[in-house]
């Protein structure tokens, strides 16, 4: 066979066996593998049970039925985890993530240890949208945001990237609160355990996180729940001010409503950027499929969580939005967000 046949015949042949890769259906590339749900939180705080309970569940919506593990992999307010999906996961839809739901906005305004795009990752799904709160413990002489622009109090505090530690921080700049963040706790768990103990006087977490962990407390009136950081007031907390309800000016409100917005992202989860169309589409309705199944609702209910599930494609748009900030309010939001020297 001369030289330029065998060349052209090895090159079909190469083709050949390349093509059905190719053409690797979803069903067919998931079946036998594993799907990491990576969580850029410690154990037993609520985003880890929120996504766990996805684990439990997703996997029987996936084409090809992947086996699903999740890992925990804590660190700078869940950026560890974030730069972990965008630098060093497989870019094939193997990995589904859970981080912080500023992130967009700490990209956008240049937070230290921010390595990755959000925009650039494949959003997958929320669950719900994730309402945090500030709460003292019934010993605190401060019982109010009135009360906390009067005195200090201490707070436990986790990574700096991380809801607990920004929304406090955004209230001392734009309303005078004078919260002081004790940092270093390994999770919203360990965080709470250190106001039982007496350690510090409260906390700021998600309203889910303190449901589920001591889910006695405020109705002993343990605590004393002051603010809620949300646009919407929760079902639950409707004698609780929203952080938004206490602003002075327009301008306040206008800083407070853009940092608020992540509690619109919520608890949602991505995947890699450069995944395959077809199987960000199948992640997808795989999400979409488990927030209608009656066993993941079961769960859900029986862990005390609440569900408000918006799709991959809303929650796409939504995070896009974070870039379209002017300017103007843009540097307002930094100032608020700035930790004092």
């Amino acid at each position: 066979m001369p030289f330029i046949r065998r060349a052209a015949f090895a090159a079909s042949v190469v083709a050949l066996a390349a093509a059905p890769a190719a053409a690797q259906t979803p069903e067919q590339f998931y079946k036998g593998k594993q799907v990491e749900i990576a969580i850029g939180y410690p154990p037993a705080g609520s985003n880890d049970v929120y996504a766990r309970l996805l684990g439990r569940h997703i996997g029987k919506h996936i084409p090809g039925n992947p086996t699903i593990v999740p890992q925990n992999r804590p660190g700078a307010g869940s950026f560890t985890n974030l730069a972990y999906v965008a630098h060093i996961a497989p870019k094939d839809g193997t990995v589904i993530a859970i981080g912080a739901p500023t992130a967009a906005l700490d990209e956008k305004l240049g937070s230290a240890g921010v390595r990755f795009k959000t925009a650039e990752f494949n959003w997958i799904g929320r669950i719900d949208s994730l309402i945090n709160i500030v709460f003292l413990w019934h010993t605190s002489k401060v019982k109010s945001v009135a009360d906390a622009q009067k005195f200090e109090s201490t707070l436990s505090g986790t990574g700096a990237g991380s809801t607990v530690s920004v929304y406090p921080t955004v209230m001392n700049n734009v309303l005078g609160t004078k919260f002081k963040i004790i940092m270093g706790y390994k999770g919203s768990a360990a965080a709470q355990l250190a106001v039982e103990r007496g350690e510090v006087e409260g906390h700021s977490t998600s309203w889910t996180a303190v449901k589920v962990g001591h889910p006695t407390w405020r109705p002993e009136k343990k605590i004393n729940v002051i603010v809620q950081f949300a646009l919407k007031k929760h079902p639950e907390l409707q004698d609780v001010p929203t952080v938004v309800e206490l602003a002075r000016n327009d301008e306040e409100r206008q800083i407070l409503r853009a940092v608020m917005n992540a509690t619109e992202i919520g608890t949602a989860f991505f995947t890699t950027p450069g995944v395959p169309t077809d199987r960000v589409a199948a992640l997808r309705r795989a999400f979409d499929a488990t927030m209608k199944d009656p066993e993941f609702i079961a769960d859900a209910l029986k862990s005390k969580l609440t569900l408000g599930p918006l799709p991959g494609e809303e929650l796409q748009k939504l995070v896009g939005e974070v870039a379209n900030l002017s300017p103007a309010l843009l540097e307002k939001v930094k100032a608020a967000y700035a930790t004092p020297k």
